[in-house]
């Protein structure tokens, strides 16, 4: 367990069903359907699906297990980089259940955090059955990513996390140079900002994602699993950008290769390597 943690009580039920706290079900959201189903292997956890896809895992008991591991790996290299004591200003591209949301709350109890949720039916749902912060700590806010990203005021952001799909993929638009320049101007001096990018073993999307962050931001790093980076399957790639060097802990090194999913890190130098075949993105 990070440092500076701590743990969330189960909510119960109430009368009128309000903020009642989780019931497995197939439930009607804005994008379609979403599937609540207890974790066989934890009577604290469950998974949300949305659309028959596995989207989330919260576990009720305790907001800092990540059960995906590409999100152990963003909870990793924040963590590197930043004190628990902290007023993090955290702005969440994608919500799903909030999980790294619950994460950041926990370990950072001063954090100040925004979600964005394009669906407000799921929006609501979240807020129902898992133990969410209140406002000012932790706000949905319903809306499509880059038009709420546009409005925001410039440099007030120190982590900028996109964890946005559409089936299998980002939507083009929330991957673009113009996109990127967006959250750079949101981003205070020394801000992360961090991608969730799921890609097939020919790399095309994960390089040319690489390329167009790099384009903005003068230091780099990439963390996968071994297979991932060398395309021997579909997966997941984080990838992060900053003005200031990150990834240069030595104790990251040692988290990302403990894991259940050891991953590697690559830092600014093997990430241009790895993005130059890549093309930026435009609108």
């Amino acid at each position: 367990m990070a440092k500076g943690t701590r743990k969330t009580k189960t909510r119960l039920p109430t009368p009128d069903g309000r903020d009642s706290g989780p019931t497995a079900g197939t439930f009607a959201i804005d994008t379609g359907t979403c599937e609540l189903v207890r974790d066989q292997y934890s009577d604290d956890s469950w998974i949300v699906q949305i659309n028959g896809v596995p989207s989330s895992h919260v576990n009720l008991a305790d907001p800092t297990v990540l059960d995906f591991e590409y999100m152990r790996w963003i909870a990793h290299l924040v963590d590197s980089e930043r004190d628990t004591s902290e007023r993090l200003r955290v702005l969440h591209l994608g919500g799903g259940a909030c999980s790294m949301a619950r994460y950041f709350a926990a370990v950072y109890p001063d954090a100040r955090q925004v979600v964005v949720e394009i669906d407000g039916a799921l929006a609501e749902l979240v807020r129902r059955w898992f133990d969410l912060p209140r406002a000012p700590l932790l706000r949905i806010r319903v809306g499509e990513a880059r038009a709420v990203l546009e409005t925001l005021t410039e440099s007030t952001r120190d982590l900028v996390i996109r964890d946005v799909f559409a089936g299998s993929t980002t939507p083009t638009p929330l991957t673009t140079a113009e996109f990127t320049a967006q959250v750079r101007r949101i981003l205070a001096p020394g801000g992360i900002y961090l991608v969730n990018c799921g890609d097939t073993p020919d790399l095309r999307g994960a390089r040319s994602e690489a390329a167009t962050i790099a384009a903005q931001f003068e230091h780099l790093a990439i963390i996968a699993d071994p297979a991932m980076l060398k395309g021997r399957r579909y997966g997941n790639i984080i990838i992060a950008g900053s003005d200031v060097p990150i990834g240069e802990q030595p104790s990251l090194v040692r988290d990302l290769l403990g894991g259940a999913v050891p991953a590697h890190l690559w830092r600014t130098a093997e990430v241009r390597t790895f993005a130059a075949p890549g093309t930026v993105l435009q609108d």
